[in-house]
């Protein structure tokens, strides 16, 4: 079947790039609410894009029937710090529980049973459940599309990763256990998908 996207309604389009583009990393963001609370939200439109300097970026939507910015766009624009979560099966629940759309200001994590952690050197405190975090600082924001969709860009100033997922090669360099982070990926509707069979291929010289 051949699929032609011109003249396709928006939502259909996103419908068909959702159920095709798999599986896709989930990005859990803890943001600043301006009465000094968190917002928590995650997003699978999300990826690294640049290493020098390393740059993470998450597409944020606007809210449903609203046409405002989500308030995690909101939050960054306005305080330029936030916290990328990589979140593993144990809290798919919750993470699903925290795209709820709630009122600008109102806390997700008032409603979760999550517990937070001081981030050494961080503007803001990690999910003390997450295997993995990135404390980001505001690089840039772009507006694309004719919602417009904004595109967030974050510095990573800092990474914690919990000692039960390092592991070393035999060079002794430091790697991470992916099958021990367990993140959880996007796939269409409602469904996650986790880790199957892990294997190696080496990659040519």
């Amino acid at each position: 079947m051949l699929i032609d996207l011109d003249g396709m309604a928006p939502q259909d389009a996103y419908h068909l790039l959702t159920q095709t583009v798999i599986p896709r990393p989930v990005a859990w963001v803890l943001s600043e609410n301006p009465e000094g609370d968190y917002n928590l939200a995650p997003f699978s439109f999300f990826t690294p894009i640049t290493s020098n300097p390393p740059l993470l970026m998450i597409s944020v939507g606007r809210k449903p029937g609203e046409g405002v910015s989500k308030d995690t766009r909101v939050n960054i624009e306005a305080r330029k710090h936030f916290v990328v979560h990589i979140a593993h099966r144990g809290l798919a629940s919750a993470v699903t529980e925290s795209s709820r759309s709630l009122p600008h200001g109102d806390s997700e994590l008032a409603n979760l049973d999550l517990e937070l952690a001081d981030f050494e050197g961080a503007e803001l405190p990690r999910l003390k459940d997450c295997h993995v975090a990135f404390a980001c600082e505001l690089y840039e924001i772009k507006e694309i599309g004719e919602a417009p969709q904004s595109l967030v860009f974050g510095k990573v100033t800092r990474v914690w990763v919990s000692d039960d997922v390092i592991r070393h090669d035999n060079k002794n360099r430091m790697t991470f256990d992916g099958a021990t982070i367990d993140p959880i990926g996007r796939l269409g509707g409602s469904e996650y998908v986790t880790f199957g069979e892990v294997f190696k291929i080496p990659r040519p010289s």
